[in-house]
């Protein structure tokens, strides 16, 4: 299997060579040749396997240059649940069966409370393992953009990894104060985390104006470096996340929900478009799905691009309290724009360089209409966001967080809009303990001194508890003796000094 960019460059390269790039010299995204198939009979048997091992098998479709038995190594390590590090449930990732029709797929029992971990626990793995493949005898520098949980799930995945750096940038107002303590709290001496005065799509365009600045590479060579990234711009983050939809899907037949080859619906909460491009991905593969549903809260250019071909990234900014989704920019949408456009290069680097001139882009109706066969959008109002996880809590005993709240809305508002009574599966990206005050606000709780529950979400941790009868994850309880390591904060210009700085200091 070799990878190609988004953007038409003609080099083809070996997956190993796509992971430790992790962006295309021309600007674009790598992406394969072509999509490997899973028959129903195959499908069948990794049902059958637990969920290390099937991540490995389906892995092993996209990255042909690895062994059977170095991935199935690779995951049987990164998908532990026996480790005091590794996930908190044997399944790896649960389903909750709301009802005969509703399921959520529970992606935050890792290390870090959120769905990252599904992927950056064994993308370490891969990058190291790629290091070796290529012969590379620098370090890797690697740059990450997040919106709250993609961070601090990069940090603890390359603590003190060897051959590799990493440094994180956030936007200082932009994430909750778990988040927060999460990322400046963490641990090792190959790490660091700088705050950023702007929003993520600043920080995010930071972060690519470095892997784009010629005289930066240039810089960090001399000193032993290269810049590799952990965002879902690189292959080696968005191949992982194909699998829990497949797993998912395994677990219904299991659980005889369905019958195999049955539809079945995915909502997702979309900030950033990795999460729901490995869906996209999985149905590409084979798997029986009927809608991607993409939802969206205030920030909610995603369903209007689906809902009329334009993509408009010339408005307002919301910082809203599912932060993850406060995204107006979101990268891997160029991947499927690649796919829908009939892997035309040139049609993608025109709609990108319109990005960029204007801030927006319009797609063709042919291409539209292959994205309103597959995909489906709305979104969720910040009122609407709280009234559904109080809802759900009081009506259904069952605590959700911010981000899943979005989508469970935006599907409930799909089922009455559409009649369409598909089983259907909420992606649930986050603990709602990462989000105490949006979640105890929610829930109309005053904290213990009697006060509305304003505070910082570290110290909220226990009142969430004690007002839901749910235990805190000990990921998060640790939280509370844990110490700020990290203060820098810089402009988005600044970004690059910071880097320099910081490889300056290894």
């Amino acid at each position: 299997m070799l990878y190609q960019s988004t953007r038409g460059d003609s080099t083809k390269i070996p997956s190993a060579k796509a992971i430790v790039t992790g962006l295309a010299d021309d600007g674009g995204l790598f992406v394969p040749e072509t999509f490997p198939r899973i028959s129903s009979d195959t499908l069948k048997e990794i049902a059958k396997k637990p969920y290390s091992r099937r991540a490995s098998h389906i892995m092993s479709l996209f990255l042909s240059d690895f062994s059977s038995s170095e991935l199935e190594s690779y995951s049987d390590t990164a998908y532990n649940a026996s480790s005091a590090q590794g996930f908190r449930s044997p399944e790896i990732a649960p389903l909750y069966e709301m009802d005969n029709t509703t399921f959520f797929l529970e992606l935050w029992h890792g290390p870090t409370c959120a769905f990252k971990d599904m992927a950056l626990q064994i993308m370490p793995r891969l990058l190291t393992a790629s290091l070796k493949k290529i012969g590379e005898t620098r370090e890797a520098c690697i740059l990450v953009a997040t919106s709250g949980d993609t961070g601090k799930a990069a940090l603890c995945g390359f603590c003190d990894v060897d051959n590799t750096s990493i440094m994180v940038f956030y936007p200082e107002n932009g994430v909750s104060e778990v988040q927060k303590l999460q990322m400046i709290s963490q641990r090792g001496n190959n790490v660091n985390v700088v705050a950023v005065m702007g929003n993520f799509d600043d920080a995010q365009t930071g972060v690519k104006g470095i892997f784009a600045d010629e005289n930066i590479k240039t810089e960090i060579d001399k000193s032993g470096y290269f810049l590799s990234s952990a965002n879902s711009i690189n292959w080696g983050r968005l191949v992982p996340q194909i699998v829990y939809y497949f797993s998912s899907y395994c677990d219904l037949m299991n659980k005889e929900k369905i019958k195999p080859g049955e539809k079945v619906n995915f909502c997702v909460p979309t900030g950033n478009f990795g999460n729901i491009l490995a869906g996209y991905y999985a149905e590409k593969m084979g798997l029986p799905v009927n809608k991607l549903i993409c939802a969206s809260n205030k920030n909610d250019v995603l369903t209007q691009f689906i809902d009329t071909g334009v993509y408009d990234k010339n408005r307002p900014f919301y910082t809203t309290v599912s932060p993850s989704m406060d995204i107006l920019v979101s990268s891997n949408l160029e991947r499927l724009l690649f796919e829908l456009s009939g892997k035309d290069g040139s049609v993608v680097t025109s709609y990108m360089k319109s990005l960029s001139e204007k801030g927006n882009y319009s797609i063709s109706d042919n291409v539209k209409n292959e994205l309103k066969r597959v995909f489906y959008s709305g979104y969720c109002s910040e009122e609407d966001t709280m009234e559904t996880i109080r809802d759900t809590f009081n009506k259904k005993g069952y605590l959700i967080d911010t981000h899943t709240a979005v989508a469970y809305k935006v599907l409930k508002d799909y089922m009455g809009a559409t009649g369409d009574s598909t089983p259907s599966i909420v992606i649930s990206t986050a603990s709602p303990f990462k989000f105490c005050h949006a979640v105890l606000s929610a829930l109309n709780e005053k904290s213990s001194d009697g006060s509305s529950a304003i505070s910082d979400d570290v110290t909220l941790l226990e009142e969430l508890s004690k007002a839901t009868g749910n235990e805190v994850p000990l990921p998060l309880a640790a939280l509370t003796s844990e110490k700020p390591r990290f203060t820098e904060s810089v402009t988005p210009s600044n970004m690059k000094k910071a880097v320099t700085d910081f490889i300056g200091r290894r």
